[in-house]
Formats: structure tokens, sequence, C-alpha cells
């Protein structure tokens, strides 16, 4: 069945390029997952971030050690209260329907990840208080209150820019048919076959623009991807399994490309949206119990050959801002069923355990299942496609959602929209008035020791309560074809098209 699954790849995209296009260059990338929707307001996958990184372009992006450069912008200037930021604009942008880019249209993107009712920007810009046009190639941010996150999240999808005239012609369909200002614009979309992109003849940054077309292919086997890659059927594909490094690395056709993810992988347990009032919903001990229960270090050998890094806060144990007053604690079964006998639960302790389809995560899935048995846990591991996972979260329709977070270069980008209360990718509904003042105030601080005194209160509380369960933090494995050349490893995990060649 792999093998007949890859036959039918190929055919397609041989069909695909066809003889009158040869003469273009196509650059082929493979994704595990199907992204969801391609707007930046509304959008929640890293896999959508991969996609968005091609056509949809940022007032500021990252390098490669994670300074903040600019893209769409220029420059930016804080006021000495902190409650002003003021950003030059490039000139000469155009969107991708010929439409200029300037102060109005900065303006109307940005009110709109704040006002969009389904928008997703929205803690990420909650300080944002209005934007006002200064002159056609100034706006001027007006906030609430200090925001020291600010420029961060501009690096990401809520510093993408869309073009108001599209936005108004599409309305609420403007995903389907997206409208940037980015290197690439958008051809078409066939759900879970292909994205395809050709090249924005009107670019700002064109004469460092060299490939034709760009395709994106969603396959969730990881071992096909490989074998896609090897046969030149692809020239990129993101993560590699990590047991397939000594493979890459062997052949003289691939190249990998690694570097430490800003993510975790977590465990994000229903506490408020739980209909069924489990056990794990209704008390810490049990939730403080099923973290006891798993050795990440086992873990991390079994499933990943040791190549991930065991954690068990929103950033990794090499980040500025882990908090080393709270190491990962070691698996201890004993403790872990004397917290269930406090508790008072009947046992095994029966939970819905959901996970993205794909063979590292079920694996995962498959190793925490185990190790939670031998505590009292009778773990029921149901596997969706990926992009159904988060409408079955956002309706509350799990006990244990198993899932990675690509991470951001600030660490309230890993904490803030999973654990402030309703926060909209908060899918476990959890609230502790004190952790949200905690978070609230670290947004208003610049000062890192002063932030990370703020971030060492509020861990002590998270990892009571424990509303997420951290695992790992990945590394991130790109691979791609000799053929590929200019390629960066960026530390958010994105794939930047601009500079890269087909040889």
């Amino acid at each position: 069945m792999r093998f007949w699954r890859l036959a039918v790849l190929m055919a397609a995209l041989v069909t695909w390029c066809g003889t009158s296009a040869r003469a273009e260059t196509t650059l082929r990338i493979g994704l595990a997952e199907d992204p969801d929707i391609l707007d930046p307001s509304i959008g929640r996958t890293y896999v959508g971030r991969i996609v968005f990184s091609a056509f949809c372009d940022k007032l500021f992006d990252i390098d490669e050690k994670l300074n903040i450069v600019p893209q769409l912008a220029l420059s930016y200037e804080n006021s000495a209260d902190g409650k002003e930021m003021t950003i030059r604009l490039r000139p000469g942008v155009k969107f991708h329907d010929g439409e200029p880019f300037d102060a109005e249209a900065a303006k109307f993107s940005l009110e709109r990840h704040l006002t969009l009712p389904t928008s997703f920007r929205k803690p990420e810009l909650a300080a944002l208080d209005h934007v006002d046009v200064v002159d056609p190639l100034t706006i001027k941010l007006v906030l609430k209150t200090p925001y020291s996150p600010l420029i961060a999240q501009l690096t990401d999808r809520a510093g993408m820019m869309v073009s108001p005239k599209a936005v108004k012609e599409a309305g609420d369909k403007f995903g389907l048919h997206p409208v940037c200002a980015g290197p690439y614009k958008f051809v078409e979309r066939v759900q879970q076959d292909r994205m395809v992109f050709e090249k924005f003849a009107d670019y700002w940054n064109k004469d460092n623009v060299f490939i034709d077309r760009i395709v994106f292919l969603p396959i969730v086997d990881a071992t096909v991807r490989l074998a896609n890659l090897k046969s030149g059927g692809l020239d990129l594909i993101e993560r590699v399994l990590a047991t397939d490094i000594k493979d890459v690395r062997a052949d003289k056709r691939l190249v990998l490309s690694t570097a430490p993810e800003l993510g975790y992988l977590g465990l994000t347990i229903n506490i408020g949206n739980d209909k069924s009032k489990g056990p794990l919903s209704q008390s810490e001990k049990v939730r403080q119990a099923l973290d006891l229960s798993i050795d990440r270090e086992a873990l991390n050998q079994v499933v990943f050959n040791g190549e991930f890094t065991p954690g068990n806060q929103w950033v990794s144990p090499t980040h500025p801002y882990y908090q080393k007053a709270f190491p990962v604690r070691g698996r201890d079964i004993t403790k872990a069923k004397a917290l269930l006998k406090e508790a008072g639960v009947a046992l095994p302790v029966a939970i819905d355990y959901m996970v993205p389809k794909g063979a590292e995560n079920e694996a995962v899935a498959q190793v925490v299942q185990s190790m939670a048995a031998e505590a009292g846990f009778d773990i029921k591991i149901r596997v969706v496609e990926f992009a159904t996972t988060f409408k079955q979260a956002q309706a509350g329709e799990f006990q244990v959602f198993q899932i990675n977070w690509s991470g951001r270069i600030d660490p309230d980008g890993n904490s803030y929209v999973f654990l402030h209360t309703k926060a909209p990718q908060n899918d476990g509904g959890y609230s502790n008035a004190e952790a949200d003042r905690l978070m609230e105030d670290a947004r208003l601080i610049n000062d890192p020791v002063q932030r990370k005194a703020i971030y060492e209160k509020m861990t002590k509380i998270v990892l009571n309560d424990e509303p997420i369960i951290y695992i790992y933090h990945r590394t991130l494995l790109i691979a791609h074809t000799t053929k590929v050349e200019g390629y960066r490893q960026m530390p958010d995990g994105l794939v930047r098209v601009v500079g890269l060649k087909l040889k």
C-alpha cells in the first residue's frame, strides 16, 4: 500500500509539472500535515506558518540568531513610556492584486487581526488600543499599556499584511484565495493534496527570488515523504523522523539541517470544557499523577533515539527564561499511585487521549499509554486527522490533547495564548486568576531579570495545576536535496524561500 501511494504521488507530480512547464523551476515541499485555513488572522497551525512564509510577508522577521530584522517595515521606535510604537514602512511594496501596501493597509491589517471575531491574533495584540496613520508610510501603534512582546509578535502572523481590497471583496472566504505581499502569490489549493504558488513579478525583493513556482504537498506518512525526497519527487521535506537521521546523512544526495525548536510538545488537559467531568479535569492530583507516570528521557530514547530534549516548561532547559528552580522530575510510580489514592478516584482512571495522525505522534502516545498504565490510568488513544483535532479541541471534545507548539521567540508567545483565561487557544479552559495576573504583569516589563522573576512565580502555579503537561522540545529536522541551494535553517522552523535556488 505504501509503495502504491508513492507511485500515485509520483504520477500526480509528473502530470502536474506537464511538458509545457518543464522550462520553469518548481520547488516541491513535503509537509507533515495539511494546514488549516490560509488566513493569517485565523490560522493556528505550524504547517500553515510554513506556507505563509512563502506568500505573506510580515512587518518584521527574525534571522538565524533570533535578531529582529526589517521586512515590510524598515524600522520602529518606542516612546519613553512604552505606550507607543512608531513604525516606518517600506516604500514601493504591492499586494498580489496590484494594490499598494501603505500605512492605511497596515492599519487595516492590524485592526483586522485585533477585531475579527474569529481571529486568533487577539491575545497577541491585546494591548493595542488603535493604530494612527502618521503619513503614507508611517503608522503609530497606540497601546493601552506597555507591552514588551509586541515587536516579537509582529515577526509572526500578527505582523502579516493582507490586501484590504481583497478582504473586503472576499469577506469570510478570504482564506480560500488569500492576497498578501510576499514573494509568491496564491494559485490554487486542493485540500489534502497540494497548494500551488507562483513567483510575484512585482515583489519588493524580486531580485532575490529565483524559483518560478512552489508546490506544497501534505504527506502525513514520514516514510513516504522521505522516499519522495530520495526519488526526486520532492525537493525539501520538514519533520524528518529522528530515527531516519542516519539514513539521511548517509545519502550524498541529501542535506539535513537541524536546530533546537522554540516550542514544545505537551498534553493539554481539558479542565474547563470537559463535558464528562472526569477525574483528570476535576483534580490537580490526578494530573500530577499522570505527569509523574511519564519517563521523559526513556520516551526520548525509545521514540527519538535521544535526539530531542526532555522538558517540563513552555521553554526548553537551554532557554534564558527556563526556571531552573523547577527542574524536570524523574518518573515516580509510587508517588503517582499515592496521589491517585489521595484524590479518591476509582481505578483505572479512563482517559480519552486525542492525538494527530502521524507515526511519531502515535508512537509518543503509545509510550505514554504504556507508562501511565503502571500508575493506574487506562488511556484510550484516539487518532484524528490533524486539522480536525483543532476543531474538536475548540469544541471540548477531548480529555487529553497531545499537540506540538512550534514556539515563539518571546516566552509570552509560548504561554499566554494557551494558559490565560479565555485566550483563544486555551482549548482546555484553564483559568487561574493569579496566573493571569502574572502573565499580564510580564507583558509590562522589558527588563529580562524582572520578567524572569515574574515567570518563576507563574511557573510554580502552572506546574501545580498542570493544565498542560510539557513532555519534550523537538530538534528541527529539515532535509533537502543537493539541488536546493541557499537554504538557511531558521530557529522558528519555517522555510524561507527568498534566496533559494534550484540547480
